[in-house]
């Protein structure tokens, strides 16, 4: 009987979870290290668009999501001080009928707490912060801080935007401040009071700034919103959402926008802000025996909600192709996964830096319709051609 492989999952973010509880069902040898004491409950609200939901349901989790999620019927593009709206597209069952899979509105952690409960808690191991990896032809051998020296037959760097394994394979890259911040709150969406806010997922799209808006519950009690606004000072944060910001300063910075904009900053109790960072697409995302997934080896802006979604693909095409995988055929099926997953991330990534997803009417199939359990494998899927995109901000960037 062959052995099975054994993996290392180093981070326990949305991809990294996902992607041990799909290689631990088909009968891997998983472990997964992450350098966080313990889960924090983030407070960040996030879209599940059709494609990531598809896998979440493999992964035995829709149901419980769908419980707790916000299903707006309609998602709005609306000019930002008219409230004309640009750009209107039918959620609900409509979506639902179009890409087979509903879109869903959440608290972050509900979302992480529900692939958390796939995973067997006993492969997970916390304060576990890599400092190295020591490769040979037959294996790898992760080198923590701690002294800790633990063999596998494979890596999987989930490690997110300041990804350990990508340094090593790759070397350190700094990453370029693209000029603009983004704020984010949720909050009781009674603080709002009287004042009546629409309950459809809206963006609110200004010359140089933007505000998207919406509920994370099914019950409708806590509202989210999110901003990119520009900075003109290098102000940086290590990318972690835990940096406070200034109400009356975001305040300020949509003064001009519509009534319903305002209402929302003003019943907002607390605010965090943090640096939008952009890198350049990696090369290659494999070395060897070791690999990368989700923000380690495509991080976007998350100007399409694709950041999270693009990870769970991810997982489930790297899943696949590892599960037909032994000894010898490790690395090939490492290549395999690449040649899948890297146009679509990158078109995707380079697509969102512009800023200008679904601003004006326009047919998200190619990432919506997307089914990453049935794409053929080793194929390029069809994606809009990305030379169309800039992996910089555009001139007009909102």
């Amino acid at each position: 009987m062959k052995k099975p492989l054994s993996i290392a999952v180093v981070g326990a973010g949305i991809g990294g979870l996902a992607v041990a509880a799909l290689l631990k069902r088909a009968g891997s040898d998983v472990q997964v290290y992450e350098q966080a004491r313990r889960f924090e409950r983030v407070g960040a609200g996030i879209q599940m668009t059709p494609n990531a939901v598809k896998v979440l349901r493999r992964l035995g989790v829709e149901e419980r999501l769908k419980r707790v999620a916000y299903r707006s019927e309609l998602r709005l593009s609306r000019e930002w001080d008219s409230g004309k709206i640009t750009s209107e597209l039918k959620l609900g069952e409509e979506v639902e009928k179009n890409f087979g899979a509903p879109f869903l509105c959440l608290h972050r952690a509900e979302l992480h707490a529900a692939i958390e409960s796939t995973v067997p808690p006993e492969i997970v191991h916390f304060g576990m912060k890599l400092a190295d990896l020591d490769r040979n032809a037959h294996g790898v051998t992760l080198i923590f801080a701690d002294g800790t020296r633990v063999r596998a037959d494979a890596v999987i760097g989930a490690d997110g935007v300041h990804s350990v394994v990508r340094e090593t394979l790759f070397g350190r890259e700094k990453p370029r401040f693209t000029g603009r911040v983004a704020y984010r709150s949720i909050f009781p969406a009674a603080r709002l009071g009287a004042t009546r806010v629409s309950p459809l997922q809206t963006k609110w799209w200004g010359p140089d700034r933007h505000v998207v808006i919406y509920y994370v519950t099914a019950a409708r009690d806590q509202i989210y919103f999110v901003t990119s606004v520009p900075e003109s000072a290098e102000w940086m944060t290590p990318e972690s959402w835990s940096a406070k910001g200034d109400l009356a300063e975001l305040r300020k910075a949509y003064s001009g926008f519509h009534a319903e904009v305002r209402a929302v900053l003003d019943a907002c109790p607390d605010v965090y802000k943090w640096a939008l960072l952009e890198r350049d697409p990696l090369p290659r995302w494999s070395e060897g025996r070791v690999v990368l997934l989700g923000d380690a080896c495509h991080p976007m802006t998350p100007y399409m909600a694709q950041g999270a979604a693009a990870a769970l693909e991810d997982a489930a095409v790297l899943a696949r192709c590892l599960e037909p995988a032994g000894g010898e055929g490790l690395e090939q099926a490492l290549r395999l996964y690449e040649a899948t997953r890297k146009p679509r991330a990158s078109a995707i990534q380079a697509k969102s830096g512009t800023n200008t997803w679904m601003r004006t009417d326009a047919d998200p199939g190619w990432v919506y319709g997307y089914d990453a359990w049935s794409a053929p494998l080793g194929e390029s899927p069809a994606v809009p051609d990305s030379s169309q995109f800039s992996s910089r901000r555009s001139s007009g960037h909102p």
